[in-house]
């Protein structure tokens, strides 16, 4: 049951985090869920030492989403750092 929690919450903060980042259009449903349970380890990495705050998306609680939520826009940051830098 945890896994589907996990997928929903993920799919949650990483439509989230594309809406704030101005990459929906280009994403979809399953992308919008890998970019936050990722983001939701990076979210972990960056808030847990540095805030003292963790999350987890495992289990839904609006901490577990905003953690997610910060870890996805930094990932959307760097993947969009990676584009800019190829030749279109």
């Amino acid at each position: 049951m945890g896994w589907i929690i996990a997928l929903i919450v993920g799919g949650v903060a990483g439509w989230l985090a594309s809406l704030l980042m101005n990459r929906d259009a280009s994403m979809g449903v399953v992308l919008n869920i890998v970019v936050g349970c990722v983001g939701s380890v990076i979210g972990n990495l960056i808030a847990g030492p540095l805030l003292g705050i963790s999350g987890s998306v495992q289990e839904f609680s609006l901490r577990g989403l905003i953690v997610a939520v910060i870890g996805a826009v930094v990932l959307l940051g760097i993947v969009n750092l990676i584009q800019r830098g190829r030749v279109r």
